[in-house]
């Protein structure tokens, strides 16, 4: 594309030297021999040039725009949950999109301007030679033009950028109100939504006129100053011409110089695509650049039994400490039940258990070796996840399913469907498990089970399930755990609780408060503390829940205490 372009401006430049030598040649002898059919030849040339830069640039742009947006979406795919939490999912589409789109039409314009300068300076160059007064005063305009170009980068770039954050706004606001729109339909508030989606309209729209103010006033102040350079560039020609110091080509080819010369000022556009293009490549780069999950070189030892380990653990959220836990130690192939109130931090320790985050201080180990040495391959064959909103993607089912660190048969899919009870309703789908997903109409207690299906069909040593059973009946709950057991594959389980009777079901329950590991033992033996039951919404006497006889609980510091 480039290079196409700089043909054209090449082309461009050698025209009016070429046709003032055909004029020149037909007045004084009525044949110009092969300068016409290199007239022509240069006219066609620069009209071929240009369709071929056209088209090059739309595939340069597409190309760039694939290739920003990949590389976005690989940096929000290989980052931590926490930091791609900071950017709001309108933001992110808004990244993805209208800014990818702009940042990939970058390179494009580069060129474009480049080429678009070398016209003009090549012209300069040419006019040098045909005639050095009328030269003399196309460069005297020169410096103006030039200051109405930089004043127009300068200040555009800080009007882009309040655009783009103001369009993320917006977009942020309207799939907020998307995802609620039951609520909003239930409580009556659509006005108010609409309103607070639209507030930042009118800064918007101030904004855009801000920038086609900018962009107004560089092109006024161009389109007066090109006017007046030619006019003052012809007349020094013509006065050349009266002299006898230039015949009527060299006039026609000063003239076109000067014309080539001052369309600088037009390069104006192509200047605010490149604004605009650098400012949307920074929002694209802070996707690009979150820091990734970093992966060791070690490997699990064979056929451990998934002891899962948390040495001095402490996570830090904005300069609140939302985890801490320390010398908590989950023997492999048992069930542990992590309760507690909203807030005490389950999701935490569940994201660190299977490293979806490191802590920022301490050590998870599984089997001995701590997570963050291990290679992706052992961290995502070993760790699997189920949790209350799982992306299913849009495949069929059975792809769904399948999909993981794993390629499970089609059979172990069918096994993993039945222990999560979700065979019963896909086989009633339209085409069983080989439904297109878009096509299968899911309530919210099926879609999580083929979130359980996935994750039981990849489970390796240790399974985290994060609140994964939330939307399902008890009856279809229990029936989820006793297949979990069965026929799902020997390992250990962490399981987020918030019912009794599935922490009643664990090994053992690790009971938090306020980020703290405040006790650790069985559900029977907990059940003796009234805060413990307040957990689970039931009264500090115990009154409507059968308790179970009073027996020692095993705090966290080791020390037996009666409640």
């Amino acid at each position: 594309m480039l290079l196409c372009s700089v043909a054209a401006a090449v082309a461009a430049v050698a025209q009016p030297f070429v046709l003032g030598r055909t004029l020149d040649l037909l007045l004084r002898d009525g044949d110009a021999g092969r300068w016409l059919p290199l007239s022509a030849a240069l006219l066609l040339g620069e009209l071929l040039l240009d369709s071929l830069t056209s088209l090059f640039t739309g595939g340069c742009n597409a190309v760039w725009t694939a290739s920003v947006r990949s590389r976005a979406l690989r940096g929000l795919l290989r980052t931590t949950p926490d930091h791609v939490r900071a950017h709001p999912p309108g933001d992110v589409g808004t990244r993805l999109t209208l800014n990818a789109a702009d940042a990939g039409g970058a390179p494009a314009a580069r060129a474009a301007l480049a080429a678009s300068l070398i016209t003009p300076l090549g012209a300069l160059v040419a006019l040098v030679f045909v005639d050095l007064w009328v030269a003399a005063c196309v460069l005297a305009g020169l410096p103006a033009l030039a200051l109405v170009l930089r004043a127009f980068a300068r200040d555009t770039g800080s009007s882009v950028a309040a655009y783009q954050r103001t369009q993320s706004l917006i977009a942020s606001r309207l799939l907020e109100a998307l995802e609620g729109t039951a609520t909003i339909g239930a409580a009556g508030t659509a006005d108010r939504e609409r309103a607070r989606i639209l507030a930042p309209l009118a800064d918007l729209a101030a904004q855009g006129r801000h920038m086609w103010t900018l962009h107004g006033r560089a092109l006024g102040r161009s389109g007066v100053l090109v006017p007046l350079l030619m006019l003052a560039a012809t007349a020094v020609g013509g006065l050349r011409l009266a002299a006898g110091d230039l015949s009527v080509g060299d006039l026609l080819a000063v003239g076109r110089y000067a014309q080539l010369t001052a369309g600088v000022g037009g390069a104006a556009a192509l200047l605010g695509a490149i604004v605009r293009a650098r400012e949307a490549r920074h929002r694209t780069l802070e996707l690009e650049r979150l820091p990734p999950l970093a992966y060791g070189t070690r490997r699990l030892p064979p056929d451990g039994p998934g002891e899962l380990e948390l040495r001095g653990v402490r996570v830090v959220r904005d300069g609140r400490q939302v985890l801490r836990a320390d010398g908590v130690r989950v023997p492999g192939g048992s069930t542990v039940a992590v309760v507690g109130r909203s807030g005490a931090g389950k999701s935490v320790l569940a994201a660190v258990a299977g490293r979806l985050i490191d802590p920022d201080e301490g050590h998870v180990l599984l089997d001995g070796v701590r997570l963050d040495r291990l290679t992706r391959e052992a961290l995502r064959t070993e760790v699997a996840y189920a949790f209350e909103r799982p992306a299913l993607g849009e495949g069929t089912v059975a792809e769904a399913v399948a999909t993981g660190s794993r390629q499970p048969s089609r059979e172990h899919v069918r096994q993993a469907a039945r222990a999560a009870g979700a065979d019963g309703f896909v086989r009633r789908l339209p085409y069983g498990y080989d439904t297109p997903l878009p096509r299968a109409p899911l309530s919210g207690g099926e879609h999580q089970r083929l979130g359980l299906a996935r994750a039981f069909a990849h489970a390796g040593r240790l399974l985290v399930m994060d609140d994964a059973t939330s939307s399902l009946d008890t009856a279809t709950e229990h029936e989820v755990n006793l297949a979990l057991r069965r026929s799902v594959r020997p390992g250990t389980r962490v399981v987020v609780a918030h019912r009794p009777s599935v922490a009643d079901r664990a090994d053992l329950v690790l009971w938090l408060e306020e980020g703290r590991v405040r006790a650790v033992g069985t559900h029977r033996e907990l059940w003796n503390t009234g805060d413990y039951r307040a957990v689970f919404g039931a009264d500090a006497d115990g009154t409507g829940a059968a308790a179970p006889d009073e027996v020692p609980v095993r705090r966290h510091d080791s020390e037996e205490v009666r409640p």
